[in-house]
């Protein structure tokens, strides 16, 4: 892959540098959403810098019949599902109404399994009369960052701002159509593709994403009221983990974690969550730690 001059250390580094960009916009009310996974990281430095809340906006995009790797559009998966469609390219493909929905269908049931996955049982933050900023890592035909703005306008927000590191001069411009205002870092001329501008540009997986929205969490970027979530010791037993605590909790669960698993890990995530929704409070801690009690 051939390099730009232009680059970044890492997503985390573009999430700052957006964050400066934004701070200074001063948005009212700002609620932020990543475009997983990639978009996540940069949308937790935005988040922290405008301490505002991040949520999740899942997109897909639907793949032209016998061509998937051409976008004949997207949908969003959300409290009211927005499937953006190019006119064009279904006109030079010929997908008919059958495919379009049977594709649809099938890009919904894997929103609902990231959702799912990444976020368990929470609440949706809605971004009805307040600051929407997408964020994505970068961009190439933007697709799928097309679909995002026009499915969060239709939510109800009060402004929409797109943020991403970079994009090609000539995607920016047709989504200055879909967003208020757009914030890129580096419009390119000559693009090579979005790893071309980083440095470290490594495919995320799924337990890292959930642990960088577990980060913001815990950190009060997040105004949903379903659980409290904060980092805690118990100092004579040694215990350190993540402590999840829902409305009149009717007890507490203690997860203790081996070398070969991770309170991070989707499993054990699905599993906390579904004891939070019915009532328990968990901690979440490493096995090492319990040697001390001599179990």
């Amino acid at each position: 892959m051939i390099k730009s001059r232009f680059q970044f250390l890492d997503r985390a580094e573009a999430g700052r540098q957006l964050a400066t960009k934004l701070i200074a916009l001063a948005p009212d009310r700002p609620v932020v959403y990543a475009l997983p996974r990639g978009g996540v990281p940069v949308a937790l430095e935005i988040s922290r810098g405008l301490h505002a809340p991040l949520d999740l906006l899942l997109v897909r995009k639907i793949g032209a019949p016998g061509a998937p790797e051409v976008a004949l559009g997207a949908v969003v998966e959300g409290a009211r599902v927005e499937t953006v469609v190019n006119e064009d390219v279904r006109l030079a493909t010929g997908a008919d109404d059958t495919y379009l929905e049977r594709t649809r269908q099938r890009e919904l049931v894997e929103l609902e399994r990231r959702r799912v996955l990444y976020l368990g049982n929470r609440a949706r933050l809605e971004p009805t009369g307040r600051t929407a900023i997408v964020v994505d890592d970068g961009l190439a035909t933007g697709a799928t960052a097309k679909a995002a703005l026009i499915a969060i306008r239709s939510q109800g927000a009060a402004k929409v701002i797109l943020a991403i590191p970079v994009a090609p001069e000539e995607t920016l411009a047709e989504l200055r159509r879909h967003a208020d205002i757009v914030v890129c870092l580096h419009p390119a001329r000559d693009f090579q593709g979005v790893g071309a501008f980083y440095s470290d540009f490594h495919q995320l997986t799924d337990e890292e994403t959930i642990g960088l929205l577990r980060q913001a969490w815990a950190e009060g970027g997040d105004t949903a009221p379903e659980h409290t979530r904060r980092r805690i010791a118990v100092p004579p037993l040694g215990l350190v983990g993540d402590l999840s605590v829902p409305p009149n909790p009717r007890g507490i669960i203690l997860f203790a974690h081996g070398s070969g698993s991770s309170r991070l890990s989707p499993r054990n995530i699905a599993v906390a969550d579904r004891l939070n929704a019915e009532g328990f409070a968990t901690h979440g801690v490493i096995a090492a730690r319990l040697s001390k009690l001599h179990l």
